[in-house]
């Protein structure tokens, strides 16, 4: 038996019931539903108009029958689209911190971190592709692989992967290889951010502020005493802390990302010829931003 009075469980009573008044039920007036105007668009560019998504969204061609195919080209598609975005960051980070404009750098970089791991999560995707099914799509790619991406090799370049041998598989396309090369002989972001901090009075050698762009980096105890400077009293060098933090952030995101790249090619299909998972596992070993990590030890 249920002692619960209208009270007790709802003092409102229930939801279709009208409040009652002394002379009994009060009518309430119930206000029209108000009209929603129709979107006008005018002559103005719509959406897909805007975004030209005709031309993309019809630039997917299965060469197969396959249904995992369309996972594959999109999967691989998206990528170089958050790739092209990256690079649209990463050189204007670069630009910023050459004209000692950091404020804005740093918010450049904190993007370009989260699209590193939007490029990891993708991996996820890809991971549901079983073995059989990317074995059957893998006719169609022949020997190429997305190790071959132009886009991806300019990102290594900037952020300071300088490896000459990267350039030969975009012999074939001089329009290509033009991007590549002038990525290569350009100063990566760690170069720009130790011109920096020798603007503003530190002591980084002449020998990693005038060097040879094209060779690798290399290591220096200089380099890392000047960025412990900044470490050390982080409040008399708050926005280069900030920098060094920034940095430390994208090359975490970018080990994250490469780790799930081996790691789904590891376990799609191997490192079958023309996966580059060889070359992929390399850079799991490459250190971008060394004395940023070394000076930890120190702190």
């Amino acid at each position: 038996m249920n002692t619960h009075s209208k009270s007790d469980s709802d003092p409102f009573g229930p939801a279709d019931e009208a409040p009652a008044g002394p002379d009994g039920p009060v009518a309430v007036p119930v206000e029209p539903a108000a009209e929603v105007a129709p979107i006008d668009l005018g002559s103005d560019p719509g959406y897909g108009d805007y975004l030209h998504l005709d031309r993309l969204l019809s630039a997917q061609h299965p060469l197969g029958t396959d249904h995992e195919e369309m996972l594959f080209i999109v999967q691989h598609q998206s990528s170089e689209l958050w790739m092209k975005l990256l690079l649209h960051e990463l050189h204007a980070a670069m630009r910023h911190i050459a004209a000692d404009q950091l404020h804005p750098s740093l918010q450049m970089l904190a993007r370009i971190g989260q699209i590193m791991g939007q490029l990891a999560q993708a991996c996820e995707v890809l991971a549901t592709m079983t073995p059989p099914a990317c074995s059957a799509v893998r006719p169609y790619l022949a020997n190429s692989s997305g190790f071959q991406s132009w886009q991806f090799r300019c990102i290594e370049f900037g952020l300071g992967h300088k490896h000459r041998p990267l350039l030969k598989a975009h012999a074939q396309r001089p329009d290509l290889l033009a991007h590549l090369e002038a990525a290569w002989r350009s100063p990566s972001l760690y170069d720009e951010a130790l011109r920096l901090l020798a603007r503003r009075g530190l002591s980084v050698p002449a020998t990693h502020t005038l060097r040879d762009w094209t060779l690798p980096y290399a290591e220096s105890a200089e380099v890392e005493a000047a960025w412990l400077q900044v470490y050390r009293k982080p409040e008399a060098h708050r926005d280069l802390h900030q920098l060094g933090e920034k940095l430390t952030d994208v090359e975490t995101a970018f080990r994250l990302w490469r780790f799930r790249q081996v790691t789904t090619v590891e376990r799609v299909i191997g490192f079958q010829r023309g996966t580059g998972g060889g070359q992929l596992r390399k850079l799991l070993d490459v250190v971008l931003f060394p004395e940023i990590w070394r000076l930890r030890t120190a702190l």
